[in-house]
């Protein structure tokens, strides 16, 4: 009876830590984009963009890759992007933010800040894993935001706001609220999935954890200052990968992005 016991409490150990890492990338085809030691192969936006003059981006123990305004508090924010430009590709990547961080991660993007963005944006009012149109006509398509419940200047609790169905926000698809509560975990690192497909205008799915989060199409997305030709014109069909220190006082001081072991697997 011990022995089936423990036997059985094993089987649940193992269930749990392959659920654990279901969604982390497996294989030789993934490319590792940040070797968790330098910041070889990216690179701050070139010129000032709407956001700042680049950031500041250290490489933290554990590989960890922090990005922060510059300096802290300034408003001086901006985008670190990979020197390699990539079309249809899934994308893996952890990322921990500091409650209160406007950030976000930039598919297609150019050195200039223009790209679709999945939303990064952990504070009240915003949203992680739904998109917005950076630089590319400021549209939003967003399913619900986020409200956080602090006590002594610490997140312990989320909760989530001005819920809508996919359709009237321009998504093919949306999780529930409730879904994304469940998958997110709180002060702790949480893994993202970015699948990127369907040539000039793509297919994007973004997934937490295992938990599908949102689904956009940009050749049918129906959304207030949402044009596609425009966004293709901008974008053009291959561009880099990014990530964002939001400029302004949207980044309080003190706070940082933290992002980790990022991969990418190229569909072409």
């Amino acid at each position: 009876m011990k022995y089936a016991l423990n036997l059985a409490l094993a089987v649940v150990t193992l269930s749990l830590a392959a659920l654990a890492h279901a969604a982390e990338p497996a294989g030789n085809d993934w490319i590792t984009l940040f070797d968790g030691k330098t910041l070889k192969g990216w690179h701050a936006n070139p010129d000032k963009i709407a956001h700042g003059t680049g950031a500041k981006w250290t490489v933290e123990p554990g590989g960890v890759l922090a990005g922060e305004q510059d300096p802290p508090g300034s408003g001086n924010g901006g985008i670190l992007l990979t020197d390699r430009k990539f079309e249809n590709f899934e994308l893996s990547l952890e990322m921990k933010p500091s409650w209160g961080v406007d950030s976000g991660v930039f598919l297609r993007a150019t050195d200039k800040g223009e790209c679709i963005q999945m939303t990064v944006d952990y504070y009240n009012g915003g949203n992680i894993g739904h998109f917005y149109g950076e630089a590319t006509g400021a549209w939003l398509a967003r399913a619900f935001s986020l409200q956080g419940e602090e006590t002594d200047g610490k997140l312990v609790a989320l909760k989530t706001i001005d819920p809508h169905e996919p359709s009237e926000v321009g998504l093919i698809d949306s999780c529930s609220p409730g879904e994304w509560l469940a998958a997110w975990k709180i002060n702790d690192w949480n893994h993202f999935l970015i699948r990127v497909e369907g040539g000039k205008y793509p297919k994007i799915t973004t997934t937490l954890n295992g938990q599908k989060v949102a689904v956009f199409d940009a050749s049918s997305a129906e959304i207030p200052q949402y044009d596609r030709d425009a966004v293709l014109k901008a974008l053009t069909e291959k561009g880099s990968i990014a990530v964002q220190v939001h400029g302004g006082g949207s980044y309080p001081e003190g706070k940082k992005c933290l992002w980790r072991n990022i991969k990418v697997r190229p569909l072409d």
